[in-house]
Formats: C-alpha cells, sequence, structure tokens
C-alpha cells in the first residue's frame, strides 16, 4: 500500500491512542486500532513477522524483510504507541488516582460506542453470531469480576505476563493492562517504565514478542476464515469489559506497593454517588469521538471505492 508521509504520521497518532488505551488496566489498545480502522492489516502485519521473514532478515536481505512484514506501516504503530506510553504513564496513572471517575467516564462512552460500531462490521446476524456473541460478552465478564493474584516479581513470570497481556492488548474489549492488574503486576510493570528499569522491560518486550507472534497467527485464521463469528465475538468482548470500566466503584481490598503507597486489588461497581454531570459529559465526548471517527473512516472508504470520471 502506497501511504505519504502525511498517512505515515496519522498512523503514529493512532499509535498514539492505542498506547493510551493500553495504559489504563480496563481499555484494550486493540479497541482504538479498531475505531481507527487498522486492526486487521495491525494483525495480518504482526503475523508475517514468520521464519520466512526472519530468513530474508537473516541473509540481510533488509529491503525483502521491510516489504514482507509491512515494516513501515509497523514502525509508524510502535513510534506511537511507544511514545504515548513513555509520555502518558506518568500522568494516566496520576489522573487514575485523583480523577478515577472521569477518566473511567470517558473510556465508558469510548468502549460502549466502540461495541456498537464494531458490531456493525457483521455481515450477517444469525444464531452463531449471536452465539459468538454472549459467549464473548460473558467470559469478558467473568474475566473482569476475577480476583487479581499475589504473584512473584522473578524474571521467568515477568515474562510470562509479557506473552499473556500482549494477547489482550490486541483484542478490542480486554485490556492488556488489566490482565497485568490480574496476574498482580500492573503496577510492577507501570513501575519499570517510570523509572526505566530496562532489566524488567527486556524481559517483558521478550515474552510480549513471542505471545504476539503465536496469538496473532490465530487471530488472522479466525478473521478469514470465520469473520462474522470472530467480529461477534470480539463484539462481546467490548459490551462485556463495560463491567469494568464503569465509573463508580468502592474499594473493597487495597495492598501497599512497594513504595508504600495504598493501591486498589479488589473494587466493586456501585450506583452513581458524585460527579454525575461531569462523567456524563466526559462519556459523551468519548462515545462522540468514536462516532467522528467512524465517519472519517467511512469517507476515506468511499473516496477508495469512488471510479474517476474519464
Amino acid at each position: 500500500m502506497n501511504r505519504t508521509l502525511k498517512d505515515y504520521a496519522l498512523l503514529v497518532l493512532k499509535g498514539v491512542g492505542m498506547g493510551a488505551a493500553d495504559v489504563v488496566p480496563g481499555v484494550s489498545g486493540g479497541t482504538i486500532a479498531f475505531i481507527v480502522g487498522i486492526y486487521e492489516e495491525l494483525i495480518n502485519s504482526i503475523k508475517s513477522v514468520n521464519l520466512t521473514s526472519l530468513k530474508l532478515l537473516f541473509s540481510l536481505k533488509f529491503g525483502r524483510f521491510w516489504k514482507a512484514v509491512n515494516g513501515n506501516f509497523l514502525l509508524a504503530i510502535l513510534c506511537g504507541i511507544g511514545i504515548s506510553i513513555f509520555s502518558l504513564a506518568k500522568l494516566i496513572t496520576y489522573l487514575l488516582v485523583h480523577e478515577p471517575i472521569l477518566v473511567w467516564a470517558f473510556f465508558f462512552g469510548l468502549v460502549l460506542a466502540s461495541t456498537w460500531f464494531v458490531s456493525r462490521e457483521v455481515a450477517k446476524w444469525n444464531a452463531k453470531t449471536l452465539v459468538g456473541f454472549v459467549l464473548g460478552a460473558v467470559t469478558a465478564y467473568f474475566i473482569t469480576v476475577t480476583t487479581p493474584a499475589e504473584t512473584p516479581d522473578a524474571m521467568w513470570f515477568v515474562f510470562l505476563c509479557g506473552a499473556i497481556a500482549i494477547c489482550a492488548m490486541i483484542l478490542p474489549g480486554i485490556s492488556g493492562s488489566f490482565i497485568l492488574v490480574l496476574l498482580g503486576k500492573y503496577f510492577f510493570i507501570m513501575d519499570a517504565v517510570k523509572s526505566l528499569r530496562v532489566s524488567v522491560l527486556l524481559v517483558f518486550a521478550g515474552g510480549a514478542s513471542i505471545g504476539i507472534s503465536l496469538f496473532s497467527r490465530a487471530l488472522s485464521f479466525a478473521l478469514h476464515r470465520f469473520h462474522d463469528i470472530t467480529i461477534a465475538v470480539l463484539s462481546g468482548f467490548m459490551l462485556g469489559s463495560l463491567n469494568k470500566v464503569w465509573p463508580w466503584k468502592e474499594t473493597i481490598e487495597t495492598y501497599i506497593d512497594r513504595h508504600g503507597v495504598a493501591k486498589p486489588l479488589i473494587e466493586t461497581n456501585i450506583l452513581p454517588d458524585r460527579q454525575l454531570w461531569e462523567a456524563i459529559g466526559l462519556a459523551i465526548a468519548g462515545f462522540a469521538i468514536v462516532y467522528l471517527l467512524e465517519r472519517l473512516s467511512l469517507k476515506g472508504k468511499k473516496k477508495k471505492t469512488e471510479i474517476p470520471k474519464a
């Protein structure tokens, strides 16, 4: 695909959006990728990093390798994600501590709108797609109510966390950050990012590389062979994940991190008790952003399919 410099700048911005979502434990970068229309290209590009393309790399055929893996696209997205994570990690964690209702409200509107628009990608709803949708929603819901575990800080477990979390990061509706919460490693990894603990980040990245390589193949196969059912399941995941991003929560149990700060461990949803109108406004803003992105995406598709007049 021929892209201009402007196109790649937009891809970097889309990567920034994915990175920002992945920092929040409850919102998936895959959701953002779906919203901005790059999901299937992302999955297929990741899948293309295989033995065949790696042979080209080790044979020093860099140009052919870069083309085989859609390198320009992946580089733009990864740059955006990296910029976002390293620039927004402190801001997002600060806001989650000091303005959690407003942050969750914005993402609640965003995920709700995303569920609606992604579900419209199903060409034909029938018994199979409905069952897939329900199973996806139920699975995501039960994941969100699972109690976080206490886990070791050993490097082998950090590697395993990277492999598992990255799979969730490219699934719409299931947040890799939330999986890290369940595995007891969210604040551990965030601290590593903020303090640039290179050894931890390299091990985590190694696990993520293996995990995403394997999982992207399975997901790409499902999208090609069972497109409607797969999209229905992903839509269900997004709907079920709304339980996690409900803005009003009550902390049932906390834990003390390694800096001596109390962090929520187990939370339960409650009825709105404060900041109602501000939260509604931000939820509407999140919904509106998805709507505008969807309209822009449809407009772009329409332009590409128009046949120029002779």
